[in-house]
């Protein structure tokens, strides 16, 4: 029964992806509105629905370090697994809007989160400042759609059948994703125990990826088939929509706000910052997610979930892998990095 939830949930997650990336696209040409801002606005409240699940029950039920934990692993986690490996796949073209506005927004609202939680806590008022913000991006992003899908095509846009098809697929490809990375998660949590592996483990890289899988199969599936607006998008406004929809509706029900512990605010925080930052200069370089840059992002997942196993596991090497990644790593990274930004700073202004 474990093995047949697997196949099952594994079949769910391509078929949902499949018909949401269709429905998607779809709707983004019958309504002359860019694919990018389907992703960043259908495609990722979608697949963020289950971050929303999990945290909205977690700060009700008095658990709101969950509920952030969630959200701040959910956004690593996009950024570095989802974008490396669907640029290992395919190198990603990245939209100027993206570059402009996008990102830049999200490294504020990242920092802004930080500050926020420095005092221990993410109130009510908070939280429906967030939620708020939110509104107003959605509807900005989707009014400067339309208006540059008007200015691209006129007043006609592609014929892609009826609306009420584009909009049955998109739910149905949401319900798959959802439905299948419940029952891919809770096979892989099964055979994980069988194997012996403990529960820290477990909860640290199983269950921690479990409610980003739509993102996961959605975006290489759209990486796959062309679709890269929706690709690229999907990633930056689920991110979003986690920092302001998610984490702001769960400070907002929860009836002490949103609790950020000393851990949280020491490291995992301004590592999400800092991952939001490092958007910035990759999107830059030629406007697109080269392989190479794509390997970076996913060898950073790797070193970072490598860390929280040897800290769960209190193994002694992690004061080595530490000293390697402040002493070696980090230094390495912002040098390549800046020198990067600064040739592709000087192609454009020859251009």
């Amino acid at each position: 029964m474990t093995l047949l939830l697997f196949v099952l949930g594994l079949i769910l997650l391509l078929s949902g992806a499949e018909f949401l990336v269709r429905g998607a696209s779809r709707m983004a040409r019958s309504f002359g509105i860019p694919s990018l801002v389907i992703g960043l606005t259908v495609v990722a409240f979608g697949t963020s629905a289950p971050e929303l699940a999990v945290s909205i029950k977690s700060a009700v039920a008095g658990q709101s370090g969950l509920a952030l934990g969630n959200v701040v692993g959910s956004n690593i986690f996009n950024v570095l697994f989802i974008l490396g490996l669907a640029a290992l796949i395919l190198p990603l073209a990245v939209s100027r809007q993206l570059v402009r506005l996008d990102i830049p927004l999200l490294i504020v609202i990242s920092g802004i989160i930080w500050w926020l939680a420095s005092d221990g806590v993410i109130g009510r008022i908070d939280g429906a400042m967030l939620a708020v913000g939110l509104m107003i991006y959605t509807t900005f992003l989707l009014q400067q759609g339309r208006k540059q899908g008007l200015a691209e095509n006129g007043e006609t846009a592609d014929s892609t059948g009826p609306m009420w098809k584009n909009l049955v697929f998109i739910a149905l490809g949401l319900g798959a994703l959802v439905q299948g990375s419940r029952w891919l998660v809770d096979a892989a949590v099964v055979f994980a125990e069988a194997m012996g592996v403990s529960e820290v483990i477990i909860g640290l890289t199983i269950v921690a990826a479990g409610t980003s899988l739509p993102e996961v199969v959605t975006s290489i599936v759209a990486s796959v088939r062309g679709e890269r607006d929706i690709a690229v998008g999907n990633v930056v406004g689920s991110n979003l929509f986690n920092l302001m929809g998610v984490l702001g509706v769960s400070a907002v029900v929860s009836p002490e706000g949103i609790i950020a512990g000393e851990a949280v605010r020491a490291f995992d925080l301004p590592f999400m910052v800092a991952v939001a930052f490092v958007c910035l200069p990759i999107f830059f370089t030629d406007g697109s997610i080269s392989r190479w840059e794509g390997g970076f992002l996913f060898a950073t997942y790797l070193a970072y979930v490598s860390w929280l196993i040897l800290g769960a596991t209190k193994n002694p090497a992690i004061e080595t892998f530490e000293d390697v990644v402040v002493l070696f790593v980090v230094p390495l990274t912002v040098v390549t990095l800046g020198v990067v930004s600064w040739q592709a700073w000087k192609r454009q202004k020859g251009m």
